[in-house]
């Protein structure tokens, strides 16, 4: 990650210094909300993936630069509607907005945001560029209101599941990565692999959130461990321990899934379950297939210090721990 960071150094500045000015309202809650959640860090793996794409592709210019912070704003806008959804109390190791500010305040700068986001789209004057990303925009709150008739169902198919993460995680991936092939004016075909690169590794990245809900240390995870498992979310470990699941095992999922019934005792024996079926070690697994697909994708490209060090970001995802 240090090594794009480092060819990006001067794009993620300036993409930096947008987010901040942009970020600035007379409603002094807004900056003040919106810079909690912001400056509370994050890798700003999508804003650089427009940034890398377009750098990949001998993008000139400086449009990349509020297309990133474009790309930001609707991230940020879905993790402070996310987390009044989940009721989530943390957010990369911090109290989250929500818990801070109240969940009202969180929804409606969440919109602030989003509308910010429209606005840098419009700004860039590319009819190519507002229908990716506001496509986007719309499919991650599809994937989101999916995941939602999925929550406590433990019926949730494997197919099922990858919509939902296809929709809430790797669309913003796909269509960040997508739009630096576009200002930078390559062809449809090399557009296209972009979005594939990104919708890869998304899925990959989510995957790997999933498995380290039940297999992080807190303190490096920076959300609270087994809280898909509290909420009732039907993710990808949960999904292949319930196919392996005896009797008493099934019966455990449904109270604790389904019902929604805990115990104190009942996250450590859903870790434990976890354990027993590998299920962390082969989520992984699943995650590294959408990474060796996203990277061979990238072998179209002419090699370059970006292309190498957007391979390496990919190959990091399912070695982060955090």
């Amino acid at each position: 990650m240090g090594r794009l960071t480092g060819l990006l150094e001067a794009e993620l500045k300036a993409t930096n210094e947008a987010i901040v000015a942009r970020m600035d309202s007379p409603v002094v809650l807004i900056p003040q909300l919106a810079a909690h959640i912001v400056a509370a860090g994050g890798k700003r793996m999508r804003p650089l993936l427009t940034l890398a794409t377009a750098k990949l592709c001998g993008y000139q210019g400086t449009r990349q630069v509020k297309l990133a912070a474009c790309v930001e704003f609707i991230h940020t806008a879905t993790l402070l509607h996310d987390d009044v959804v989940d009721e989530s109390m943390l957010r990369r190791g911090f109290a989250s907005a929500n818990a801070v500010f109240g969940n009202k305040a969180s929804v409606l700068v969440g919109d602030f945001l989003f509308s910010r986001a429209f606005e840098l789209m419009v700004e860039d004057g590319s009819l190519e560029v507002l229908r990716i990303l506001s496509s986007a925009s719309a499919t991650i709150a599809e994937g989101e209101v999916l995941q939602l008739t999925t929550q406590n169902d433990i019926s949730t198919t494997e197919d099922k599941y990858f919509d939902v993460i296809r929709g809430k995680t790797a669309a913003l991936f796909a269509a960040a990565a997508e739009v630096g092939g576009v200002i930078a004016g390559v062809g449809a075909e090399e557009c296209a692999a972009l979005q594939g690169f990104g919708m890869d590794l998304g899925m990959a990245f989510q995957l790997v959130d999933d498995a380290l809900d039940y297999a992080a240390d807190q303190t490096q995870l920076g959300k609270t461990v087994g809280d898909d498992f509290r909420e009732g979310k039907l993710t990808y470990p949960v999904i292949l321990a319930l196919a392996e699941a005896n009797e008493q095992e099934r019966a455990f999922w449904v109270r604790t899934i389904e019902q929604s019934e805990h115990t104190e005792e009942d996250l450590a024996t859903a870790l434990k379950l976890i354990q027993k079926y590998d299920v962390t070690a082969r989520t992984i697994a699943r995650a590294d297939q959408f990474i060796d697909s996203a990277v061979n994708i990238l072998a179209r490209f002419p090699q370059s210090d970006v292309r190498s060090a957007l391979a390496d970001v990919a190959r990091y995802t399912t070695a982060r721990r955090h």
